[in-house]
């Protein structure tokens, strides 16, 4: 069982989801110390749901999970909602209900109020809210310089009307994608510079990636299974980093077609560890170029 206390306020927006099953709930009324009236209600813990969101209808939230079930939460001013900072989570602050945008990985604790699952705390990465809001943003101008094309009659307004509308339509399916291309670059043992190679592979992959439509890069950083879990996850942080700095800085990709960098650490290994050789392609950043299912096609004549 889960103890929510709010003011009256609270209490006019729980009654907002209440069905007869909560004909039990108990108010209890605290002795006037103030002019707001403090309620309790008592209601039933709901499961913790973790995936990404799909949809946004006003208060209720569509989240899909890795294994692609999806669930409907409703969200209220009640809902807590909360941001964590940089790679090592350092440093947190409080958002409001308008950051739960499309394509937010999402942790959310939830209370049953009949039939329905109440939202009671949202909590996300800073760096993921940066990253959706870059691809709003990214397809914002898509759907600008559209507009812009169809006002010169460059293309049919009925066909680019009706590219834009699919574009509108599917874009909550951001999780799904599709894999176009994989680069590796490698690094020496204990290290995250870059090699000359591994520069030239980085910007021709960039290239590689800006010639496809709707094309988004996701980069991952791992290890080999030398040292503790603590350095390895570390360091594939730092080698995703400087890949990442790389390719906006040197290779010109623009920060909203980048997916959020992952460090992997040891984990799935390519090659063998007890190796020499092995460890050496295990060291390593993938690039990868992803369109979103929803999105593939679009753009494409």
């Amino acid at each position: 069982m889960k103890v929510n206390s709010n003011g009256s306020k609270a209490m006019i927006a729980i009654a907002a989801f209440a069905l007869p099953a909560w004909s039990g709930a108990v108010a209890q009324e605290e002795p006037a110390q103030s002019e707001e009236v403090l309620t309790t209600v008592i209601g039933v813990e709901g499961p913790e749901i973790e995936g990404v969101i799909t949809a946004r209808n006003d208060d209720r939230l569509q989240i899909t999970s890795a294994n692609g079930t999806t669930t409907t939460v409703a969200v209220n001013d009640e809902t807590r909602v909360r941001g964590t900072g940089g790679f090592l989570g350092l440093g947190r602050k409080s958002l409001g209900i308008n950051s739960l945008l499309n394509g937010l990985p999402v942790k959310v604790e939830t209370w049953q109020s009949g039939e329905t699952l109440v939202a009671s705390d949202i909590r996300f990465k800073n760096s993921d809210l940066e990253t959706a809001a870059m691809i709003r943003n990214g397809t914002a101008q898509q759907f600008a310089a559209q507009g812009a094309r169809i006002d010169k009659n460059e293309v049919g307004v009925e066909e680019n009307a009706r590219a834009a509308e699919a574009l509108r339509g599917r874009l909550g399916d951001i999780d799904q994608y599709n894999i176009k291309g994989v680069t590796n670059v490698y690094f020496a043992s204990g290290r995250y510079q870059l090699s000359g190679e591994a520069r030239e592979k980085l910007c021709a992959a960039a290239a590689e990636a800006d010639a496809i439509e709707n094309s988004l890069l996701l980069v991952v950083g791992y290890t080999d299974s030398t040292g503790s879990y603590e350095v390895n996850q570390r360091l594939s942080e730092q080698r995703a980093g400087r890949v990442v700095n790389y390719l906006q800085q040197e290779c010109s990709w623009k920060p909203f077609r980048m997916l959020t960098p992952t460090g992997m650490a040891a984990s799935d290994p390519t090659a063998d560890n007890s190796t020499a050789e092995g460890r050496a392609q295990n060291r390593r950043v993938s690039v990868n170029i992803l369109v979103s299912k929803a999105l593939d096609g679009i753009g494409d004549s």
